[in-house]
């Protein structure tokens, strides 16, 4: 996945979303739980405010030839909460972005950190 800093993300439907530009990594594991998406600006005016990065499911993703391609739609990568690409997720963050990609409690990454703690490190951007 490291290999995939850089590629376009595009959504299910082929369209350019934005790219690729980082991971998090499982904090107990280090195993890669999500992708750092960098979203594309419909207007030039939006490339003035700053970049908007969100987190993407990476068992949702699938790379290759340059382009990794996301399960979701980008209306909903647009609508998901941001994230600092320089900080470690906590749990209830975490959760709020399962919540968000309408992965439930009882299955995938919401069921790997629900049980932990509150306000503990659930994962951490991962090196490149």
């Amino acid at each position: 996945m490291a290999s995939w800093l850089g590629w376009k993300l595009d959504d299910f439907g082929g369209t350019t979303a934005g790219s690729v530009r980082g991971l998090f990594a499982d904090a107990e594991s280090g195993e890669p739980a999500w992708l750092i998406a960098e979203l594309a600006r419909r207007l030039p005016l939006l490339r003035r405010r700053g970049r908007r990065l969100v987190a993407v499911p990476l068992r949702d993703c699938a790379g290759g030839g340059g382009r990794v391609w996301t399960a979701h739609g980008r209306d909903a990568l647009r609508r998901a909460p941001t994230v600092d690409p320089t900080r470690p997720l906590l749990r209830e963050h975490e959760l709020a972005i399962c919540a968000h990609y309408g992965i439930g409690e009882p299955v995938g990454r919401a069921a790997e950190v629900v049980g932990r703690p509150l306000d503990t490190v659930t994962a951490c951007p991962a090196a490149a």
